[in-house]
């Protein structure tokens, strides 16, 4: 949610904004602007909507050296041009793009800001009309900016622009993603590395507290007490192509289709060509000697811990417990003596998870990111890290690191279950059982016309649908449901089918869709028994099986795998089904309502 895009000392400087702010459109926003600078004048342009309406809107915008781009995601003030970014103080002197929370925007506003006439209704616009207090104060623009700062309590990412001086930017981070990128004689800065992807890949992170002065030619990091700081950059391993559709109508399709990719490349990632793996010896050993893992993750990221749980148990023989990161922040749980987080998060900027791995870090706690972008501020901050080597995902719906996640985990458990010498660790070969997967992914993907048909007939004029399993197909019965509400808007739920007769069933109706995951012989039978007692209350019953448990009427069958990693195969179909419900109802796939992509504030 909410991007930003900045750049000084180029003459594309529009240009450059308003194509990073199209690779933001996957984060989720709901306004956009832009304010370029030349030698003589700065333009100012923002409205509602999307970067497509800015980018007409700005045609007759000259394309300038400097300027500083936004995507917002409503928090305070409804999506309207006042509350759109850019921010421009009331005397015309500074310019701000803002992403995060201020806490005390009210407070800030009653005590220094009584006599503005505020335009908007947005904690962002009190933080550009504060500097410019500072100025008026007689400060220079930077102490302005500092003292504006220490002023301020939340979440933020800053790019401020004296309007008068556009040779110098000024940035600031807090508990919010931003990154600087190295270009010749020029300097850019994002969000998300993939805003300026298009001009460099490489960058310097900026840490919580930390302020900068920006110009073409230096860039100059200073610490909260004002002491001068160097950093090493780094090169981000991102092909500007891997974003692109190509011939897909959507990234969601296009990011599904690469799952049995993503699994071929995991194999080679993770394992030698003699079988022995490549993850880092000390997170195996560290791991090892725990006596409990901790899995923590939002939506999507805690569905794959349900999954890894198992994995990680069975392999291990070391209990697991899986926790909501936004619950775990506030409500720590009492911990084991020899404790060792797991974070997973396909952006590595989860404000939430990033929450409870402050508090690990305050605790001396080992812990590990397992994330799909390298130099992430979750992969930075933890101890260890895994990446998901998937590729950028940029449908709002995550498809392919829910399986690359799962993955990962797989060569992580067995690579700790064979380091303490346990044999159901090694009586899985899992190159081969990936290369399975990969394969049975395939079919399944070359399926799409008989699943878009189920789709129509299941789901296409329904309100409300069920998803039922048990043990390992109930954790996907939950994603299935995430995946089916988020981009279709149809009221769905994944349940223990077990638990159905407990309440739920009350609300099996004539024709309510259930859709029932079958994949594990020692409950197949159970299972099927609840599908047919709402079958028998007027259920549509839609069930997706394995071949060895299949019967004849499953509409959906799937070769067998290993019994550990059938949600790799079982989610597929089911991704497929929600993507299709969401299509036949003329609905945006990409960029479903309310959503944002990277959750970047608590």
């Amino acid at each position: 949610m909410c991007g930003i895009v900045g750049v000084i000392g180029n003459n594309r400087a529009k240009d450059i904004l308003l194509t990073g702010l199209e690779k933001l459109e996957y984060r989720g926003y709901d306004s956009a602007g832009i304010m370029v600078a030349d030698d003589s004048q700065a333009y100012l342009v923002k409205t509602p909507g999307r970067v497509s309406e800015l980018r007409a809107l700005a045609n007759d915008v000259p394309e300038g050296h400097t300027g500083i781009g936004h995507t917002r995601w409503a928090t305070h003030g409804v999506p309207n041009t006042e509350n759109a970014h850019p921010h421009q103080s009331t005397s015309g002197k500074f310019c701000l793009v803002h992403n995060g929370v201020i806490e005390n925007y009210l407070e800030l506003k009653n005590d220094y800001l009584t006599d503005i006439a505020l335009k908007g209704d947005t904690d962002s616009e009190i933080v550009v009309e504060l500097v410019d207090y500072f100025y008026r104060q007689g400060k220079t623009p930077f102490e302005a900016f500092k003292a504006a700062l220490d002023k301020v309590e939340g979440s933020y990412a800053i790019a401020l622009m004296d309007v008068k001086d556009s040779n110098t930017l000024y940035l600031a981070k807090n508990k919010s993603p931003l990154l600087i990128g190295l270009g010749d004689n020029c300097h850019y800065v994002g969000s998300d590395a993939m805003a300026m992807i298009n001009e460099t890949n490489e960058f310097v992170e900026i840490k919580d507290g930390e302020r900068i002065i920006l110009t073409p030619s230096e860039l100059t990091i200073f610490d909260r007490e004002s002491n001068k700081l160097t950093r090493e950059s780094f090169v981000a391993d991102i092909d500007a192509t891997d974003t692109e559709k190509g011939l897909y109508p959507h990234y969601m399709l296009k990011e599904i289709d690469e799952q049995p990719s993503v699994m071929r490349k995991l194999i080679s990632e993770y394992l030698t060509e003699d079988g022995k793996t490549t993850i880092d010896e000390n997170i195996i050993s560290h791991m090892a000697s725990s006596d409990r893992i901790y899995i923590v993750g939002c939506g999507t990221s805690w569905h794959a811990g349900l999954v890894g749980k198992k994995i990680i148990e069975e392999l291990t023989n070391i209990p697991v417990e899986v926790h909501l990161a936004s619950e775990m922040g506030y409500d720590m749980p009492i911990l084991s003596e020899k404790p060792f987080f797991i974070f997973l998060t396909q952006s590595g900027e989860t404000a939430d998870s990033r929450q409870v791995l402050v508090k690990v870090n305050e605790l001396n706690l080992p812990s590990l990111t397992i994330t799909n972008v390298k130099g992430s501020t979750l992969s930075r901050e933890a101890t260890y890290t895994l990446l998901l080597h998937a590729g950028p995902e940029i449908a709002v719906a995550s498809t392919k690191a829910y399986t690359s996640q799962i993955a990962v985990m797989a060569y992580l458990a067995q690579s700790i279950g064979l380091k303490k010498g346990l044999e159901k660790a090694s009586s899985i070969d899992l190159a081969h059982e990936m290369a399975i997967i990969a394969s049975i992914m395939d079919s399944m993907i070359s399926e799409k016309e008989l699943i878009a048909d189920l789709s129509e007939s299941f789901l296409g004029t329904t309100r409300n649908a069920f998803f039922i399993g048990r043990g390992l197909d109930y954790a996907v019965s939950m994603e299935a449901a995430l995946k089916l509400k988020e981009i279709s808007y149809i009221q769905a739920e994944g349940f223990a089918a077990g638990e159905l007769k407990h309440g739920t069933i009350a609300l099996i109706e004539e024709g309510t869709p259930v859709i029932s995951i079958i994949t594990d012989e020692k409950t197949a039978s159970h299972t099927r028994g609840n599908a047919k007692e709402v079958e028998s209350r007027g259920a549509n019953v839609l069930t997706i099986s394995l071949e060895n448990v299949a019967q004849e009427g499953d509409q959906l069958v799937l070769l067998p795998v290993h019994e550990l990693l059938t949600p790799l195969v079982s989610v597929v179909p089911l991704q497929l089904l929600a993507y299709y419900a969401s299509l036949q109802r003329g609905l945006d796939v990409d960029k479903p309502r309310n959503l944002a992509k990277s959750v970047t504030v608590e």
